[in-house]
């Protein structure tokens, strides 16, 4: 075996000898010291790097430094592409960069054990060096290729999101000797990247300086392991908290193979023994230097309120916000940060983290704040209001509810690098969480709008329960401590219902929603309904400022018109909804809940009302007020749509509000669950044939059901009611032409079809043309000869998320 050994050793030292030494190889370079020393041959552009142990394992996290600049395309500054777990392998004359498979392993004292898990699943190979030098044990590669590879998979995304195709041209790439650093446990190298090609779409069109290429910067980070101190916690549905997931084959047979651990920051009381102390080290996140005021005080402000959550967990002065240090890296691993992200028009933030594979140990947190969504906000105050005309227009009011939004932004986008997850059902408990997606809360009451409570001021009860939950140390009893936690916030009617849950616009639980407010969801949108009626009917040229073009008014009558989207999604999930929670045995929560028949119709009835003619009528004197685009301004997404070409089209604006109604109505999940739930129980369900009737009833057989009620209406208002039920017709094919739905739900809207045909050969002489081609409709459908191609749809200018373009300028040291 001695022998055995020497071998290899004189074979390794045969191999290195026949290399230069690193010191005689790199005479002239450039050389910085740190975790990983590398090398700068400035005369030729080549990086080396020394690896001094072989088999060692570190984290590699790759970013976009330097970005694109279009959230359509979503390749934005700061951008975190990956983190893996790596080591350096020789293999002959190569050294190889393997990635480890830890989503397979065995958590075993038994080496053995631990290897043929690692033996049973694949490995990846991130990329192959070539040696150049080698010294004693130290061995030089050259990582040239490496860094100036298409690390992000930019190329990638560019074809995905049909923007052209694009490589890297070597010629014009480079690293970044000045942009890199070394320090002791972690290693920062950059690149200058430009890609060639030809662009295909507008949106690359339409941030880059010329269609053929574009230059983006990316860095490659070698951090140092964490060490053995930090304790995993268990992941738990019930308590907010993202999971970090693999499968230990070593787990004994009667436990999960699947382990679940939370992601989490590491915070350790100084003094255990104390209820309230210190940290260690606390957390402490960084500001973006480039941050204009007031924005920046909103962010430190918002972001600040997480300090009370971590007393609630036992904790002083463990969480602290400040500016990032004048020279200080945002990306540098040892820096919490909050970017303030640039794109050409308004896109998501978001709070990503590098988090150790292993554990779930959040190591760092990365915010990115895009920093157009303050103005939708503006935005949306202006038309509440409507100020300008006046003598005093409330300027402040509608900045500090813009700077509200800031703050509450900057505490929901670190909630999620503490390691939370949205909870969108506390806006039905009373904002009970900066992890939902907060609609202003309008009040209104004698004519007035009041925005004075617009964002909620603070941290909420649930994210001091999660914090607590999630960080809080116990020297004993941890399950039942943690159990005993979770308790209190039923008994504070406190609880968690997430994405999953609420994104989908089929989903079924009434109360967890998107940017909606309120407990009843009817109520509220009726409530909406009712405020947007207001707004409309005294919406002029008030809502813009003087020397504005009059058709910019526009823009501000888009957020109006449709300030109800939201309530629709969330009143419609009333239907065939289900209560439920995340519900484990024997927590005594409840598990499931039908929603009674009167519930069901007052959703159903508020969200007819959203398609009444006259909620979706605009007054002549506004539409007067708008003139075809102005020269120099042209449509946008943030617009609608028109069907008459140049001019403002009052009736494409209406067709797009009524089809978000309409798509939530004869959604075909939403569509099947009424079938099934009325099966379960047929006296308090009302089932989909009921709920298509009433929706046809209100529709298009209203002259019929109700011919008083049409009758009031206005010349306009009965054109809008066409076409609502040419809508309401064209969804009813969808549905009854379905592939996804059971059955049942084509059966039964096909006999809906039945009906209408039936009463439209009734009275179709009254209404002419407009009958008789609803008749005509469903006659082509029932023959084979329909095929479901309607009129273009009209695509509703950008919803989510509440921000906005550039319309608007907030006051600030600089624009945003």
């Amino acid at each position: 075996m001695r022998i055995f050994f020497l071998l290899i050793f004189f074979t390794q030292l045969s191999v290195y000898s026949q290399n230069p030494t690193i010191e005689s190889f790199t005479k002239g370079f450039q050389k910085k010291n740190g975790f990983i020393d590398y090398y700068w041959d400035d005369d030729k552009g080549r990086l080396y790097i020394e690896v001094k142990e072989l088999e060692k394992e570190f984290l590699y996290v790759n970013y976009l430094s330097a970005g694109v600049g279009s959230n359509d395309i979503g390749l934005d500054r700061g951008q975190i592409g990956g983190t893996r777990i790596i080591k350096f392998v020789k293999k002959g004359p190569k050294v190889l960069m393997v990635q480890p498979n830890y989503k397979y392993r065995a958590v075993s004292y038994n080496n053995e054990e631990v290897k043929s898990v690692s033996d049973a699943f694949a490995k990846s190979t991130i990329w192959g060096f070539k040696v150049v030098a080698s010294s004693n044990q130290s061995i030089l590669i050259d990582a040239t290729e490496f860094i100036l590879r298409d690390s992000h998979m930019i190329s990638a995304r560019l074809i995905q999101r049909n923007q052209g195709d694009f490589e890297i041209d070597n010629s014009s790439s480079s690293f970044e000797s000045s942009l890199s650093k070394n320090f002791p446990l972690n290693t920062e190298l950059e690149s200058y990247l430009t890609f060639r090609g030809k662009a295909k779409g507008s949106w690359l069109l339409s941030v880059s300086p010329n269609s053929e290429s574009f230059s983006v910067r990316t860095r490659h980070s070698f951090i140092s392991l964490p060490d053995e101190g930090y304790k995993p916690r268990k992941f738990d549905p019930r308590a907010g908290y993202g999971a970090m997931t693999f499968y230990d084959y070593a787990s004994p047979i009667e436990d999960d193979l699947h382990v679940k651990y939370i992601r989490r920051h590491r915070l350790i009381k100084k003094y255990p023994e104390k209820e309230v102390s210190e940290a260690v080290e606390p957390i402490i996140y960084y500001l973006d230097r480039g941050v204009p005021e007031p924005v920046k005080s909103a962010l430190l402000d918002g972001g600040a309120w997480w300090n009370e959550a971590f007393e609630a967990a036992g904790f002083k002065n463990a969480f602290q916000i400040k500016v990032l240090p004048e020279g200080a890296d945002m990306l540098d691993v040892r820096y919490n940060v909050i970017q303030w992200v640039h794109r050409s028009t308004r896109g998501w933030s978001y709070g990503s983290s590098v988090v150790d594979p292993r554990t779930g140990e959040i190591i760092k947190g990365h915010v990115s704040l895009g920093s157009l969504r303050v103005r939708q906000d503006y935005l949306i105050a202006e038309g509440l209001l409507r100020p300008y005309g006046k003598e005093n227009h409330p300027d402040d009011l509608m900045k500090e509810m813009a700077i509200k939004r800031l703050r509450q932004l900057s505490a929901h986008e670190i909630g999620h690098t503490l390691g939370l997850s949205h909870n969108f059902i506390s806006s039905a408990r009373g904002r009970k969480s900066v992890m939902d997606y907060p609609h202003p809360l309008i009040k209104f009451s004698e004519n007035k709008i009041d925005l004075s409570d617009a964002y909620d001021d603070g941290i909420g009860d649930w994210d001091k329960l999660a914090i607590n939950w999630g960080y809080r140390e116990f020297s004993s009893n941890e399950n039942s401590g943690l159990e005993k936690i979770l308790q209190e916030g039923y008994d504070d009617d406190i609880y968690f219902i997430t994405d999953q849950d609420s994104r989908p616009l089929g989903s079924a639980h009434p109360r967890a929603h998107l940017w909606d407010n309120s407990y009843d969801a009817a109520d509220e949108l009726n409530r909406m309904l009712d405020i947007r009626r207001y707004v409309l009917d005294n919406f002029l040229d008030n809502a813009i400022k003087p020397g504005e073009p009059m058709s910019s008014i526009e823009e501000v009558l888009v957020p109006m018109y449709l300030l109800h989207r939201y309530q629709i999604e969330a009143a419609s999930k009333v239907l065939g909804g289900l209560e439920y929670n995340y519900a484990l045995k024997g927590d005594g929560q409840l598990i499931t809940k039908l929603l009674s028949k009167e519930q069901q119709n007052k959703a159903l009835k508020s969200l007819l009302n959203s398609i009444h003619p006259k909620n979706l009528s605009l007054p002549e004197q506004l539409i007067k007020l708008i003139p075809p685009r102005a020269f120099g301004y042209p449509r946008t997404r943030e617009t609608f749509k028109s069907r008459n070409g140049l001019t403002f089209d009052y009736l494409a604006a209406a067709e797009t509000a009524t089809n978000l109604t309409l798509k939530m109505l004869f959604n075909t999940d939403r569509a099947s669950r009424l079938v099934t739930l009325g099966a379960r129980d047929k006296k308090s369900q009302p089932g989909l044939e009921n709920i298509l009737n009433q929706i046809v009833n209100e529709t298009i057989l209203k002259e019929i059901t109700d011919k008083s009620d049409y009758e009031r209406l206005s010349n306009v208002q009965k054109e809008i009611s066409k076409m609502i039920n040419y809508n309401v017709l064209n969804h009813l094919f969808i549905l009854a032409s379905s592939k996804k739905t059971h059955e049942e739900v084509n059966a039964i809207t096909y006999s809906i079809l039945r009906k209408i045909t039936s009463e439209l050969e009734k009275y179709k002489s009254q209404n002419g043309h407009h009958y008789d081609y609803l008749a005509h409709k469903i006659e082509k459908f029932f023959s084979g000869d329909y095929e479901l191609d309607f009129q273009e749809e009209l695509k509703p200018p950008d919803g989510s998320p509440i921000g906005s373009g550039d319309h608007l300028h907030l006051s600030c040291e600089s624009e945003l």
